[in-house]
């Protein structure tokens, strides 16, 4: 009899494809490939919202790159770990694109995500750029 594994926070549906979303942008950059040309090579089915996620993120890479810059003070976006920059793209795609998902939520998650795959400083970090950016998208 197996236990039944404690959820945590964001562990549901929309966490993971948003999890889903990062690994195939972070992947797309490492290869310097379109995020289309990873989820055609995926051997198990894509959840629409993983395609809708990692597609919409890529459409607005050059919106949300030049939102990191202009609010990354303390680091080139050349310089931030490509994980953290793939988090930061999604959000913010989230934020610009998706006004039915609250603000805290794409905040937490994204902060969530960069905890989980990079450092702790690294949610100290995109929790300060999101919460800026989305004063100033999300009035």
């Amino acid at each position: 009899m197996s236990l039944p594994r404690k959820a945590k926070v964001g562990d549901d549906n929309r966490s993971n494809a948003r999890e889903r979303a990062v690994h195939f942008l972070y992947e797309a950059e490492s290869r310097s490939v379109k995020v289309d040309e990873v989820i055609k090579a995926q051997i198990l089915g894509v959840d629409e919202l993983v395609m809708l996620l990692a597609k919409g993120t890529e459409d607005k890479r050059q919106d949300t790159d030049e939102l990191i810059s202009e609010f990354s003070h303390t680091w080139t976006i050349q310089r931030m770990p490509a994980i953290d920059r793939n988090i930061l793209r999604l959000a913010i795609f989230e934020l610009l694109d998706r006004p039915d998902v609250p603000v805290a939520v794409v905040i937490n998650e994204a902060v969530e995500l960069a905890k989980r795959f990079s450092t702790e400083e690294s949610g100290k970090y995109v929790n300060g750029i999101l919460s800026a950016i989305a004063k100033r998208v999300r009035t």
